[in-house]
């Protein structure tokens, strides 16, 4: 069964920054697009930046120019570096392949971002 662990997170203030790391039990990271999602009390989860293997990004439109998506294969390691932290960006973060998930989720890493 896939593992994945994400951490990192923290309460920190409007603009501040952070940055979350996901490692996964098997080399699922090196033969797939990866993914951050997160998910705010009483919303869906959502997509928020994804890395294909070759390290093409993407990112929602919400995040764009915030937030910087990157792995590393060797070490089966993805990661979220995140700046300008608003508190809308509270939620909690869960890694998984992207746009399809594992169908299985971590326990994700709680992001608070105070006004």
């Amino acid at each position: 069964q896939v593992q994945l662990v994400e951490s990192g997170g923290g309460f920190v203030q409007a603009g501040g920054s952070l940055r979350l790391s996901c490692v996964a039990s098997r080399i699922i990271i090196r033969l797939n697009i990866m993914g951050w999602y997160r998910q705010a009390p009483g919303k869906q989860r959502e997509l928020v930046a994804s890395i294909t293997s070759g390290g093409i990004t993407n990112y929602a439109d919400s995040v764009k120019g915030r937030f910087t998506i990157s792995r590393d294969n060797t070490k089966n390691a993805v990661y979220l570096q995140m700046n300008s932290l608003k508190p809308e960006d509270t939620a909690v973060y869960y890694c998984n392949t992207a746009p399809s998930n594992l169908g299985s989720w971590g326990r994700g890493t709680q992001v608070t971002v105070s006004s």
